[in-house]
Protein backbone atom coordinates (compact mmCIF):
# COMPACT_ATOMS: atom_id res chain seq x y z
CA UNK A 1 0.00 0.00 0.00
CA UNK A 2 1.49 3.70 -1.05
CA UNK A 3 0.79 6.66 0.95
CA UNK A 4 -1.25 8.08 -2.02
CA UNK A 5 -3.47 4.83 -1.70
CA UNK A 6 -3.80 5.46 1.86
CA UNK A 7 -4.91 9.14 1.94
CA UNK A 8 -8.32 8.05 -0.44
CA UNK A 9 -8.79 4.80 1.92
CA UNK A 10 -8.75 7.41 5.28
CA UNK A 11 -10.72 9.94 3.00
CA UNK A 12 -13.54 7.14 2.48
CA UNK A 13 -13.29 5.99 6.07
CA UNK A 14 -13.62 9.19 7.00
CA UNK A 15 -16.58 10.30 5.05
CA UNK A 16 -18.27 6.72 5.70
CA UNK A 17 -18.23 6.32 9.31
CA UNK A 18 -20.74 8.33 9.99
CA UNK A 19 -23.18 7.39 7.56
CA UNK A 20 -24.94 4.34 7.60
CA UNK A 21 -23.11 2.93 4.28
CA UNK A 22 -20.90 0.95 6.08
CA UNK A 23 -17.46 2.98 6.38
CA UNK A 24 -15.85 -1.40 6.55
CA UNK A 25 -17.82 -1.91 3.24
CA UNK A 26 -16.34 0.85 1.39
CA UNK A 27 -13.19 0.28 2.45
CA UNK A 28 -13.19 -3.46 0.79
CA UNK A 29 -14.92 -2.06 -2.22
CA UNK A 30 -11.79 0.46 -2.83
CA UNK A 31 -9.34 -2.16 -2.07
CA UNK A 32 -10.71 -4.46 -5.00
CA UNK A 33 -10.59 -1.38 -7.49
CA UNK A 34 -7.54 -0.35 -6.46
CA UNK A 35 -6.07 -3.56 -6.56
CA UNK A 36 -4.86 -3.21 -2.55
CA UNK A 37 -4.20 -6.00 -0.47
CA UNK A 38 -3.18 -6.36 2.66
CA UNK A 39 -3.13 -9.27 4.95
CA UNK A 40 -4.05 -8.09 8.25
CA UNK A 41 -6.25 -5.62 10.13
CA UNK A 42 -3.93 -3.11 10.97
CA UNK A 43 -4.79 -0.30 8.77
CA UNK A 44 -8.61 -1.05 9.41
CA UNK A 45 -8.18 -0.03 13.00
CA UNK A 46 -5.94 2.78 12.64
CA UNK A 47 -8.43 4.58 10.39
CA UNK A 48 -11.36 3.45 12.75
CA UNK A 49 -9.16 5.00 15.94
CA UNK A 50 -8.46 7.87 13.62
CA UNK A 51 -12.68 8.42 13.28
CA UNK A 52 -13.07 7.75 16.63
CA UNK A 53 -10.67 10.89 17.74
CA UNK A 54 -12.62 12.75 15.52
CA UNK A 55 -16.14 11.96 17.33
CA UNK A 56 -14.31 12.75 21.18
CA UNK A 57 -13.67 15.93 20.10
CA UNK A 58 -16.83 16.37 18.32
CA UNK A 59 -18.34 15.64 21.56
CA UNK A 60 -15.86 16.66 23.44
CA UNK A 61 -17.88 18.16 25.78
CA UNK A 62 -20.98 16.03 26.33
CA UNK A 63 -18.27 13.26 27.15
CA UNK A 64 -17.01 15.85 29.99
CA UNK A 65 -20.22 16.50 31.29
CA UNK A 66 -20.75 12.92 31.56
CA UNK A 67 -16.83 12.33 33.07
CA UNK A 68 -18.18 14.72 35.56
CA UNK A 69 -21.09 13.14 36.77
CA UNK A 70 -19.08 9.93 36.84
CA UNK A 71 -16.68 11.64 39.49
CA UNK A 72 -19.37 12.77 41.42
CA UNK A 73 -19.59 8.66 42.69
CA UNK A 74 -22.84 8.76 43.18
CA UNK A 75 -25.67 7.41 40.47
CA UNK A 76 -27.06 10.12 38.75
CA UNK A 77 -28.19 10.44 34.94
CA UNK A 78 -24.07 10.85 34.04
CA UNK A 79 -23.38 7.23 35.48
CA UNK A 80 -26.78 6.07 33.87
CA UNK A 81 -25.50 6.85 30.93
CA UNK A 82 -21.95 5.19 31.39
CA UNK A 83 -23.55 2.14 32.73
CA UNK A 84 -25.64 1.79 29.62
CA UNK A 85 -22.72 2.72 27.31
CA UNK A 86 -20.91 0.04 29.21
CA UNK A 87 -23.92 -2.58 28.90
CA UNK A 88 -24.00 -1.87 25.07
CA UNK A 89 -19.87 -2.87 25.29
CA UNK A 90 -21.08 -6.71 26.66
CA UNK A 91 -21.39 -8.05 22.76
CA UNK A 92 -18.45 -7.19 21.12
CA UNK A 93 -16.51 -7.51 23.72
CA UNK A 94 -17.49 -11.37 24.25
CA UNK A 95 -16.73 -11.17 20.21
CA UNK A 96 -13.29 -10.25 20.44
CA UNK A 97 -11.89 -12.54 22.96
CA UNK A 98 -13.19 -15.53 21.43
CA UNK A 99 -13.85 -14.93 18.29
CA UNK A 100 -11.31 -12.66 16.45
CA UNK A 101 -10.05 -14.65 14.06
CA UNK A 102 -12.84 -15.87 12.82
CA UNK A 103 -13.74 -12.06 12.05
CA UNK A 104 -10.68 -11.19 10.48
CA UNK A 105 -11.40 -14.17 7.88
CA UNK A 106 -14.45 -12.41 7.12
CA UNK A 107 -12.67 -9.51 5.61
CA UNK A 108 -10.50 -11.70 3.34
CA UNK A 109 -14.08 -12.92 1.37
CA UNK A 110 -14.27 -9.64 -0.43
CA UNK A 111 -17.45 -8.68 -2.30
CA UNK A 112 -19.37 -11.26 -2.00
CA UNK A 113 -19.91 -10.76 2.30
CA UNK A 114 -19.99 -7.09 1.30
CA UNK A 115 -22.38 -7.12 -1.07
CA UNK A 116 -24.93 -9.64 1.17
CA UNK A 117 -24.54 -7.74 3.91
CA UNK A 118 -25.13 -4.34 2.48
CA UNK A 119 -28.90 -5.93 1.76
CA UNK A 120 -29.26 -6.46 4.68
CA UNK A 121 -28.13 -3.09 5.99
CA UNK A 122 -30.69 -1.96 3.36
CA UNK A 123 -33.67 -3.99 5.03
CA UNK A 124 -32.45 -3.05 8.24
CA UNK A 125 -32.93 0.70 7.60
CA UNK A 126 -36.36 -0.20 5.63
CA UNK A 127 -37.64 -1.64 8.46
CA UNK A 128 -36.75 0.43 11.02
CA UNK A 129 -38.15 3.52 9.32
CA UNK A 130 -41.83 1.95 9.78
CA UNK A 131 -41.84 2.33 13.21
CA UNK A 132 -41.29 6.41 13.89
CA UNK A 133 -44.73 6.21 15.64
CA UNK A 134 -42.67 3.78 18.66
CA UNK A 135 -39.79 6.64 18.68
CA UNK A 136 -40.65 8.18 22.22
CA UNK A 137 -38.43 7.04 24.59
CA UNK A 138 -34.78 7.54 25.66
CA UNK A 139 -32.28 4.70 25.88
CA UNK A 140 -32.84 2.33 28.20
CA UNK A 141 -30.42 -0.74 29.53
CA UNK A 142 -32.52 -3.23 27.24
CA UNK A 143 -32.25 -1.32 24.42
CA UNK A 144 -28.51 -0.43 25.34
CA UNK A 145 -27.67 -4.14 24.94
CA UNK A 146 -29.93 -5.06 21.46
CA UNK A 147 -27.95 -2.18 20.27
CA UNK A 148 -24.66 -3.71 21.57
CA UNK A 149 -25.62 -7.26 19.73
CA UNK A 150 -26.17 -5.22 16.72
CA UNK A 151 -22.90 -3.02 16.62
CA UNK A 152 -20.93 -6.61 17.84
CA UNK A 153 -23.11 -8.68 14.19
CA UNK A 154 -21.92 -5.34 12.49
CA UNK A 155 -17.75 -6.26 12.37
CA UNK A 156 -19.60 -8.04 8.81
CA UNK A 157 -17.68 -5.76 6.69
CA UNK A 158 -20.39 -4.37 4.67
CA UNK A 159 -23.35 -4.50 7.65
CA UNK A 160 -22.96 -0.93 8.40
CA UNK A 161 -22.35 -0.14 12.48
CA UNK A 162 -24.05 2.79 12.44
CA UNK A 163 -26.82 1.96 10.30
CA UNK A 164 -27.24 -1.09 12.65
CA UNK A 165 -26.82 0.50 15.81
CA UNK A 166 -29.25 3.66 15.06
CA UNK A 167 -31.86 1.31 12.95
CA UNK A 168 -31.76 -1.00 15.95
CA UNK A 169 -32.50 1.54 18.50
CA UNK A 170 -34.89 2.92 16.63
CA UNK A 171 -36.73 -0.22 16.84
CA UNK A 172 -36.91 -0.40 20.29
CA UNK A 173 -38.43 3.08 20.29
CA UNK A 174 -35.54 5.39 21.48
CA UNK A 175 -35.99 8.87 19.78
CA UNK A 176 -33.45 9.61 16.65
CA UNK A 177 -31.76 12.21 18.57
CA UNK A 178 -31.31 9.73 21.54
CA UNK A 179 -30.25 7.25 19.56
CA UNK A 180 -28.01 8.81 17.04
CA UNK A 181 -25.73 10.29 19.94
CA UNK A 182 -25.64 7.16 21.96
CA UNK A 183 -24.81 5.39 18.52
CA UNK A 184 -21.61 7.01 17.75
CA UNK A 185 -20.19 7.48 21.67
CA UNK A 186 -20.86 3.65 22.31
CA UNK A 187 -18.10 2.81 19.79
CA UNK A 188 -15.24 4.87 21.06
CA UNK A 189 -14.06 2.44 24.25
CA UNK A 190 -14.00 -0.92 21.32
CA UNK A 191 -12.37 1.00 18.99
CA UNK A 192 -9.61 2.34 21.11
CA UNK A 193 -9.28 -1.02 22.93
CA UNK A 194 -8.74 -2.33 20.09
CA UNK A 195 -6.15 -0.20 18.71
CA UNK A 196 -3.95 0.04 21.69
CA UNK A 197 -4.45 -4.18 21.96
CA UNK A 198 -2.59 -3.71 18.43
CA UNK A 199 -0.02 -1.69 20.33
CA UNK A 200 0.66 -3.26 22.99
CA UNK A 201 0.51 -6.55 20.91
CA UNK A 202 3.06 -5.95 18.24
CA UNK A 203 0.80 -6.25 15.91
CA UNK A 204 1.45 -2.58 14.49
CA UNK A 205 5.32 -3.73 14.07
CA UNK A 206 4.73 -6.55 12.43
CA UNK A 207 2.08 -5.32 9.79
CA UNK A 208 2.41 -5.97 6.54
CA UNK A 209 1.23 -2.01 5.79
CA UNK A 210 4.21 0.78 6.60
CA UNK A 211 4.73 3.10 8.55
CA UNK A 212 3.89 5.85 6.51
CA UNK A 213 0.67 4.82 5.00
CA UNK A 214 -0.51 3.88 8.44
CA UNK A 215 0.48 7.74 9.76
CA UNK A 216 -1.28 9.09 6.35
CA UNK A 217 -4.26 6.31 6.74
CA UNK A 218 -4.75 7.72 10.01
CA UNK A 219 -4.19 11.70 9.70
CA UNK A 220 -6.33 11.41 6.00
CA UNK A 221 -8.94 9.43 8.53
CA UNK A 222 -8.68 11.85 11.33
CA UNK A 223 -8.97 15.25 9.21
CA UNK A 224 -12.09 14.52 7.05
CA UNK A 225 -14.00 12.45 10.15
CA UNK A 226 -13.39 16.08 11.80
CA UNK A 227 -14.95 17.83 8.81
CA UNK A 228 -17.46 15.56 8.31
CA UNK A 229 -18.83 14.45 11.57
CA UNK A 230 -21.04 17.41 12.33
CA UNK A 231 -22.64 17.35 9.30
CA UNK A 232 -23.06 13.50 8.70
CA UNK A 233 -24.58 13.09 12.08
CA UNK A 234 -27.36 16.05 11.71
CA UNK A 235 -27.80 14.05 8.47
CA UNK A 236 -28.46 10.62 10.29
CA UNK A 237 -30.65 12.30 12.99
CA UNK A 238 -32.89 14.03 10.61
CA UNK A 239 -32.66 12.43 7.18
CA UNK A 240 -34.99 9.62 5.86
CA UNK A 241 -33.18 6.11 6.35
CA UNK A 242 -34.93 5.09 3.56
CA UNK A 243 -32.83 7.06 1.04
CA UNK A 244 -29.56 4.93 2.49
CA UNK A 245 -30.96 1.32 2.11
CA UNK A 246 -31.73 2.60 -1.45
CA UNK A 247 -28.34 3.25 -1.83
CA UNK A 248 -26.80 0.30 0.13
CA UNK A 249 -29.08 -1.42 -2.12
CA UNK A 250 -27.63 -0.57 -5.17
CA UNK A 251 -23.64 -0.79 -4.31
CA UNK A 252 -24.98 -3.83 -2.85
CA UNK A 253 -26.24 -5.78 -5.84
CA UNK A 254 -23.37 -3.91 -7.97
CA UNK A 255 -20.86 -5.70 -5.54
CA UNK A 256 -22.83 -9.27 -5.89
CA UNK A 257 -22.68 -8.82 -9.86
CA UNK A 258 -19.12 -7.71 -10.18
CA UNK A 259 -18.14 -10.63 -7.93
CA UNK A 260 -19.79 -12.75 -10.04
CA UNK A 261 -18.00 -11.99 -13.19
CA UNK A 262 -14.58 -12.13 -11.54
Amino acid sequence: MSWFEALILGLIQGLTEFLPVSSSGHLTIAKELFGIETADLSFEVITHAATVCATIIVFRKEIWTLLQGLFKFKYNSETRYILMIAVSMIPVFILGVFFRDKVELLFSNGLAVVGSALLVTAALLLFSGRHTERQTSTVSYKSAFIMGLAQAVAVIPGLSRSGSTIATGLICGVKRDHVAQFSFLMVLIPILGEAFLEVVGGDFSSSTVGTLPLLTGFISAFVSGLFACKFMIALVKKAKLQWFALYCALVGVACLIWNATL
